[in-house]
C-alpha cells in the first residue's frame, strides 16, 4: 500500500503481482477493495495496479471538479508512481464511469496502452452538455456541505454502500470487510467526491464524444457486458459500444453491474485475452 501526491492530492495506490502491467479503475463512488475478488486470480499473470480517485477509498480530499482529460492524466500519473513509466504499456480496465476515463487514456496516451477493457461501462450515445453548469455545480457543493454538516455520511454512508452493492449484484451481499467500508464511506470527503463525479457525469460523456472524433484507438478493445436475463436493451447498447470502438463483446452471465464481484474470473479472462 502506497500513498503518492498527484496534483497536490494524496492518492492511495496498491500494486500486486508480477508480469505485464494492468491498471484497474473502479466505477463511481467505489474503492480499491472492490477489485479484491479479481486480484488473486489476476496477480499470477499481471502486475495489478489499483488506486482511489480523490475523495474515494483512502485518497485525500478532491481539490478540483473531475474532468475526463484530468482523469486520463491521473491514470498516467498513477502508472508513473507505480513504476510503469512512459516506456511501459499497460492494459487499462475501467468499470462503469471509469470506462470513460480508461477510453480517454487509451486515446490520449496510445503509446502507453497495451489494451482497453471496459467492464459494463457507462454508455452515452448522444450526450448533451449541462445547462447552467455553474449553478448546478454550486448546488452540488451546497448539498454536500449541508449533508456533511448534519452527519449523513457517518450515519448512513456504510448502509447506503451495502444497499447499493446488493442492488448491483446478481446475488449476494457486500463482501468488503466492514472496517474498510466504514473508513471509506463515513467521511465528508467521500460524499463530496461522489456528488462531484455524479454531477460532472454528462460533462465527461460530452468530452469523450469530442475525443472520439479527434484521437483514434490503436489498442485492442474488449467490452465485457453484464447480463442477468430479461431485457436485452443494455446488452444491445454494450454491443453497439464494442462495434463503435472496433472491439470484441464478451458477455458475463448471470451477473449484475458489479461484474467484478459476481464473476471475477470473467473479468480476468477478458483482461488476459485482450
Amino acid at each position: 500500500m502506497t500513498f503518492v501526491r498527484v496534483c497536490g492530492v494524496s492518492h492511495h495506490i496498491r500494486v500486486d503481482g508480477t508480469g505485464p502491467v494492468c491498471v484497474l479503475s473502479a466505477g463511481l463512488g467505489m474503492a480499491w477493495f472492490d477489485w479484491d475478488p479479481v486480484v488473486p486470480l489476476l496477480a499470477p499473470h499481471r502486475t495489478v495496479v489499483r488506486f482511489d480517485r480523490p475523495g474515494l477509498g483512502l485518497s485525500g480530499h478532491a481539490r478540483a471538479w473531475p474532468t475526463l482529460t484530468g482523469e486520463a492524466e491521473r491514470i498516467a500519473r498513477v502508472l508513473d508512481a507505480a513504476g510503469a513509466g512512459a516506456r511501459t504499456s499497460a492494459t487499462v480496465v475501467g468499470h462503469s464511469l471509469a470506462g470513460f476515463h480508461c477510453e480517454a487514456f487509451a486515446r490520449l496516451f496510445p503509446e502507453r496502452t497495451a489494451g482497453l477493457v471496459l467492464v459494463d461501462s457507462s454508455v452515452e450515445e448522444a450526450p448533451r452538455a449541462r445547462r447552467a453548469p455553474e449553478f448546478t455545480d454550486a448546488c452540488t457543493r451546497a448539498c454536500g456541505t449541508l449533508l456533511s454538516t448534519v452527519g449523513v455520511p457517518r450515519a448512513l454512508g456504510p448502509l447506503l454502500r451495502r444497499t447499493a452493492v446488493r442492488a448491483g449484484r446478481h446475488s449476494g451481499g457486500d463482501p468488503a470487510p466492514y472496517d474498510l467500508v466504514r473508513g471509506a464511506y463515513s467521511t465528508s470527503r467521500f460524499l463530496h467526491a461522489v456528488l462531484a463525479e455524479n454531477g460532472r457525469y454528462r460533462d465527461q460523456a460530452v468530452e469523450l464524444a469530442s475525443l472520439r472524433g479527434r484521437f483514434p484507438l490503436g489498442a485492442p478493445v474488449t467490452v465485457l457486458a453484464a447480463y442477468e436475463g430479461g431485457s436485452r436493451r443494455w446488452l444491445d447498447r454494450q454491443r453497439v459500444l464494442a462495434e463503435r470502438l472496433g472491439g470484441t463483446l464478451r458477455v458475463s452471465a448471470p451477473a449484475g453491474h458489479l461484474v467484478m464481484l459476481d464473476r471475477p474470473q470473467d473479468v480476468v479472462d477478458a483482461i488476459l485475452e485482450t
